[in-house]
């Protein structure tokens, strides 16, 4: 006799409720059930399963060898889950998700040599300046830039960006030198839609904020990076996007 098979058997039929509806989710024949079933019963010496013409349910012995072998079988499907994993060929679907800047320019060349070395694996990207629902939308693996609020979601760290501020040096030769947060009130400055709030600046390890007048506010980084390149004000940006 096939324990294993045996036992998946005793599971059917407790989930079904029948030796029928058991041996239609097996695809296997009626007798056959009741033959494993009986196999099991004689190994035991006692009855697992009381029959009526219109009922099967467990008996007080069938209900406890259940758990164990729902137990049992979970752990052979866990071993052999583990082996192929360790043994065998990735394969699967996953979607990450970064922001749009940032996925362009690191992650999207790291994502296609992974999948050269891959084949079995389908890849789904969403580079989006936008927060992503991860359970909602499918989400694998999320890329953020940010302080992470409390969360379900098992986070690592990866590394860390800076703030900095950039302009073209024709620009900053019209307005002339700027050595204090103060200077700032007196250029103009490029914001993205997202993000239109003061800059935090830390001098003499001391924070403080300063927020230049709007000249030009842009939907994505690219464009507040070419306003800046073409000598229209300051724009904020963080480390990876200069």
């Amino acid at each position: 006799m096939d324990l294993l098979k045996a036992m998946r058997t005793l599971v059917a039929v407790a989930d079904t409720g029948g030796f029928s509806a058991a041996a239609r989710t097996l695809g296997q024949s009626p007798p056959s059930v009741t033959r494993e079933i009986a196999a099991l019963e004689e190994r035991f010496g006692c009855k697992l399963l009381a029959r009526t013409t219109r009922q099967v349910r467990l008996t007080e012995a069938g209900a406890r060898y259940l758990a164990d072998a729902r137990r049992i079988l979970a752990e052979v499907s866990e071993a052999e889950a583990a082996v192929a994993g360790v043994h065998g060929e990735l394969r699967g679907p996953i979607t990450v998700t970064a922001p749009a800047a940032f996925g362009r320019l690191h992650v999207a060349r790291r994502i296609t040599a992974f999948a050269l070395r891959h084949p079995r694996i389908r890849f789904t990207t969403l580079f989006l300046d936008r927060m992503v629902n991860l359970v909602d939308e499918g989400v694998d693996v999320a890329l953020r830039i940010a302080q992470l609020p409390d969360s379900s979601a098992t986070a690592i760290r990866v590394g860390s960006v800076r703030q900095v501020l950039c302009a073209a040096p024709d620009y900053l030769e019209r307005v002339g030198p700027i050595r204090e947060p103060s200077d700032l009130q007196r250029v103009e400055g490029i914001y993205t839609a997202a993000f239109q709030g003061p800059w935090t600046l830390i001098q003499d390890g001391k924070p403080s904020l300063a927020k230049p007048p709007a000249r030009f506010i842009s939907n994505t980084i690219d464009g507040a990076h070419e306003a800046a390149r073409a000598g229209i004000g300051i724009v904020r940006l963080l480390s990876y996007q200069v």
